[in-house]
């Protein structure tokens, strides 16, 4: 737990630096380091989705049978 902790601080805040150093805006750096990391959870679940999806197209038999015909 420890470990997402410090990884999701060290997201919140390189993504806050960025931003304020691109706009010099610390609202605007805020609002980002607030918003891109909860888009980016959102797309993680679907990426990890996708790749459950090939793995388990990759796995099929039936797959590799239609392959060969």
């Amino acid at each position: 737990m420890k470990k997402t902790l410090t990884f999701g601080l060290m997201h919140f805040s390189i993504a806050f630096l960025v931003v304020w150093a691109l706009t010099g805006d610390w609202m605007v750096g805020g609002a980002v380091a607030l918003i891109e990391p909860a888009i980016n959870t959102i797309g993680y679940f679907f990426h990890e989705k996708a790749w459950a999806h090939a793995d388990a197209r990759a796995c099929d038999p039936r797959r590799e049978e239609s392959l060969a015909a």
